[in-house]
């Protein structure tokens, strides 16, 4: 197949912040729809470009962007910069979707967004014009969603050591210990400090308007999950796609075997391994709107429990069954 290589772009946010990204021309002039890739939460946009360039080899036109404070849209200094979760919703995905949906205006709008990169279009006052999304792992980061096994462990890091060193260096040295990259002290704050109910993280008076956003998306959702995700936990998942409530959403839960590997967790979905299996089934969703993995939902994933029970009630009464 033919390669499409992409060109740089410049992304305007409303309030005036500048964020570098990519942009693909899909062959066939994107026919099958443009395509705004959300990373996770401390990872480099370019992480994501060959699935970029895999999904632009197969007629979408495509976007990558750093949220500010990462990579190409990341200041001369992280102390001081009080960028938060909201930020990147708000402000920078907003932004990215009037950008690709004024360069490709006339196909379906879809999203591809990978662990907070899922959620956070809920965020954006505009995500009405989403008309398809795939989320994968997509969550926020609530510590008693975490897989029961590894809990403490990401308890620790997490909730504990990165809090103390973000208070000490003015923003958290991710790179620097391997963990991901660097992060703005408000994101990494966000992160640790976060509570069971999202809004709760967020001003009082803007409450009821964030939620009435997510509550504003209509978009079909295609939630995969992982079996061996010790961070998106199907109760992680399903705590946050119950705030889409007006959104059509399905699940899928892969395994490992599902897809011929030994292991999964969270990133290895976007490894080049995965274009003949993985990537290529993702077609059928983004193009189609048809789930390639029918008959796989959480349920038998979900352990007992009054955190499990929270997040699956939550989902329910969501998807109108309460």
């Amino acid at each position: 197949m033919l390669e499409i290589e992409a060109r740089p772009v410049a992304i305007v946010c409303e309030d005036g912040v500048r964020l570098g990204g990519h942009l693909w021309e899909g062959l066939g002039n994107g026919a099958c729809g443009a395509v705004v890739i959300n990373p996770a939460t401390g990872v480099l946009a370019r992480y994501y470009h060959p699935y970029a360039r895999f999904l632009a080899g197969h007629g979408f036109t495509v976007l990558t962007y750093d949220y500010r404070g990462i990579g190409q849209s990341r200041p001369a200094t992280l102390r001081g910069c009080h960028v938060r979760w909201a930020d990147w919703g708000e402000q920078d995905f907003a932004a990215a979707l009037d950008y690709l949906h004024a360069h490709a205006p006339d196909g379906p709008r879809l999203v591809a967004g990978h662990s907070i990169g899922g959620f956070l279009p809920g965020l954006a006052r505009n995500a009405p014009l989403i008309d398809r999304m795939l989320t994968i792992g997509a969550q926020y980061a609530y510590w008693r969603d975490y897989a029961p096994a590894r809990r403490l462990r990401l308890l620790f890091k997490w909730h504990i050591v990165m809090p103390l060193l973000t208070a000490l260096c003015g923003y958290f040295p991710g790179k620097a210990l391997g963990w991901l990259e660097d992060l703005p002290a408000g994101v990494a704050n966000d992160w640790s400090f976060r509570r069971a109910r999202m809004e709760l993280s967020h001003p009082h008076q803007d409450r009821a308007d964030i939620l009435k956003r997510f509550a504003d998306v209509t978009a079909e959702i295609l939630a995969i999950g992982v079996t061996d995700d010790e961070i998106a936990t199907p109760k992680a998942i399903r705590r946050a796609l119950a705030y889409y409530r007006n959104a059509n959403f399905v699940e899928a839960a892969l395994s490992p075997a599902d897809l011929g590997v030994d292991r999964l967790g969270h990133f290895s979905l976007f490894h080049k391994r995965h274009a003949a299996g993985f990537w290529l089934d993702s077609l059928i969703w983004l193009r189609d709107g048809i789930n390639p993995w029918p008959g796989k939902p959480f349920e038998s994933l979900i352990d007992t429990g009054k955190d499990e029970a929270f997040a699956n009630r939550c989902y329910i009464k969501s998807k109108g069954m309460m």
